[in-house]
């Protein structure tokens, strides 16, 4: 009769272990892909925010009162889905909207702070190599 063997603690942390830094390994990978995501996605919404807002322009609403209230206009001529979440970048923040020189320009604080750690990663990556 063959006598049945078991786990032994120590075998036991060592699966753990494997599977801990599998998992690890995993989600920093993941994380970098989120982030690309959020950045597509932010720029697609700030290209097409943009143009939705000038055609509130073309629709006769003033520049300055659509950069002060954008949800409201973009509302009234029902040209988004949802615009809560047009206004928003891919981290959720809420884009920051101004008219100038005839132009709307939208800027994101949470895409420029990850371009801005982005470009340091990578000075200083290239600096160590």
């Amino acid at each position: 009769m063959r006598k049945k063997r078991s786990l032994t603690l120590l075998e036991i942390m060592i699966v753990i272990f494997l599977i801990t830094l599998i998992t690890g390994a995993i989600g920093y990978n993941m994380k970098g892909s989120l982030d690309r995501g959020r950045v597509f996605r932010t720029k697609q919404a700030m290209a097409q925010l943009e143009d939705l807002l000038l055609m509130c322009v073309e629709e006769g609403s003033k520049p300055k009162d659509i950069e002060r209230f954008p949800k409201e206009h973009l509302d009234q001529y029902n040209l988004a889905k949802d615009s809560e979440k047009l206004l928003q970048d891919g981290w959720g923040e809420r884009f920051i909207i101004h008219y100038r020189k005839g132009k709307f320009e939208i800027e994101s604080k949470a895409l420029e702070n990850y371009e801005s750690r982005k470009s340091k990663s990578s000075h200083a990556s290239g600096a160590s190599d």
